[in-house]
Formats: structure tokens, sequence, C-alpha cells
């Protein structure tokens, strides 16, 4: 018996806002890469994210190995990206006093 050795897509597609996930599913890079960092197993993900199988989480982690300084690049712009949303955000509708603001509306 001979084994079929071939190369296999890595299971990563951009949305529509270029975020980069686990093909089929809302598991993004940034999660398993994460998780992946702080000391996850692959099969501690697939526990944690149902929607994802263990060989697509080995397949992005063998990619992140092979790539991370594209991969930690990528995660950056990200996390750039969030803090100027959240900048944003918090300028829009400001965090301080939101108890007091959510309690003086429950007593109306």
């Amino acid at each position: 018996m001979t084994l079929v050795i071939e190369a296999e897509p890595v299971p990563l597609a951009a949305d529509a806002d270029g975020v980069y996930r686990v093909a089929g599913t809302r598991v993004t890079l940034d999660t398993l890469v994460t998780a992946y960092q702080e000391g996850a197993t692959p099969e501690e993900m697939v526990d944690q994210y149902p929607s994802i199988k263990l060989d697509h989480v080995y397949a992005v982690i063998g990619y992140y190995l092979r790539h991370h300084e594209e991969v930690d690049a990528y995660l950056r712009g990200r996390a750039a990206m969030a803090a100027k949303v959240r900048s944003a955000s918090e300028k829009a509708w400001p965090p301080h006093g939101v108890r007091d603001r959510l309690l003086a509306r429950q007593t109306t």
C-alpha cells in the first residue's frame, strides 16, 4: 500500500471585513493563535469551540508556526484597528457613569 502525500489548503478564509476565520465557522485566526500562545492544546480548543474540527486546528497552528511573522503582523494590525474602534465608541458613549445612568433609568 502506498501513501499519497499531497498538500492540503489551510482551512482559513477572509470574510468581507478581511478577518480570517476557520473555514465554515465564526472562529477567528486571532482566537486560535491566542489560545495556542496561552498554552491551550488543540483538543482543548475544539472543546471550547465545537464548530471547528481538530484537523483544522492543527492545520492552522502549523500555518502559524511556518508563517508567524506574517500572522503576528496581521494580529498587530487587528489590535490597532480594535483600539481605534474602542476609542471611537468610548468618545461616542463615555463609559464613565454608565452604572449611575442605568440605575437612574430603572427608577423612572
